[in-house]
């Protein structure tokens, strides 16, 4: 019966935390996120999120109609600076969410609400080719370019937990995801593939004092964008992520991933400094984990 549990516990909050925190995992869907831009922009933003949908598990747990709805919170601020010639940048978000879980165990129905603070997370990245370091008056003269960028993502364990119980919004462990990210243009047109891997710290105080590890997940990102004209550009995108299969106190829990999500992102000026975001996320496939439908809004302001 404890394997039951720790096997549901697992996969529900795989499951949360994903379709949540969606900025922050592996199953993100962000265009442009290597894009050129002048040095010395500040941007401040304010994203809302809704998540709902089924949650698959291992067929062998006896769980079934699991369904998760999750509102999140995702504010955020960034800075874009030159560093050896090279255009840079480095952003930070604490998101918050609140969350209900609802699944039936042996025809008994079960539901859990959640809220709090999600794990906050810093992102660093620069670009190794293209995109060199401008300033708003040069960046104007500069034409699109092929770029090769490269980030290192860090999810920092601040989020609301409590061993004592089975699902939380928090963590309880550091993790890393290191990217490259492609971007080719060609005309209006621009093509992104990304590729990064998250790295996971051990939980040592999971559900009632137990050690929980997982492997590395790898990430994969494509994006199809067109550009109507500079602040106005809509897109295609689709990521597939695998493995992060976990153990709880040395036991293996049959919890790898194989999913795939596909979505659609469409970015509009308010204002010369100001703009609006749409994002729809969908589940295309999933072996384990979360199929949910997923969409949201942002607004960013930038200033110099």
């Amino acid at each position: 019966m404890k394997r039951v549990i720790v096997l549901i516990v697992s996969c529900l909050a795989i499951a949360m935390l994903l379709s949540s925190a969606g900025t922050a995992q592996a199953q993100q869907l962000e265009p442009r996120a290597y894009s050129p831009a002048p040095i010395g922009v500040n941007y401040f933003g304010l994203g809302a999120l809704y998540s709902s949908g089924g949650v698959v598990t291992d067929p062998s747990v006896p769980i079934e109609n699991v369904q998760a709805r999750v509102y999140t919170v995702v504010p955020y601020y960034g800075h874009t600076f030159g560093l050896f010639g090279r255009l840079a940048s480095v952003n930070v978000s604490t998101p918050f969410a609140e969350g209900n879980v609802h699944g039936d165990i042996q025809d008994v129905g079960h539901s859990i609400e959640r809220s709090g603070l999600l794990d906050s997370q810093l992102r660093f990245a620069v670009n190794l080719l293209g995109g060199p370091a401008l300033t708003p008056q040069e960046f104007r003269q500069h034409k699109p370019e092929t770029t090769l960028g490269a980030s290192i993502t860090v999810n920092a364990p601040f989020g609301e937990y409590d061993s004592t119980k089975l699902i939380n919004l928090g963590t309880n462990r550091w993790a890393c995801k290191p990217e490259l990210g492609l971007s080719q243009p060609v005309g209006n047109w621009f093509f992104e593939l990304y590729a990064g891997v998250w790295l996971f710290e051990a939980n040592d105080n999971f559900f009632g004092g137990q050690v929980r590890r997982q492997d590395p997940l790898t990430s994969y990102q494509a994006h199809i964008i067109y550009q109507v004209r500079p602040g106005l550009w809509a897109a295609a995108n689709f990521t597939y992520y695998s493995g992060g299969s976990s153990t709880v106190n040395g036991q293996p829990q049959n919890d790898r991933q194989d999913n795939t999500r596909g979505g659609l992102t469409v970015s509009a000026p308010i204002k010369q400094d100001q703009s609006f975001k749409l994002t729809w996320a969908r589940g295309v496939s999933t072996r384990i984990g979360s199929s949910f439908d997923t969409i949201g809004v942002a607004w960013q302001l930038l200033w110099f």
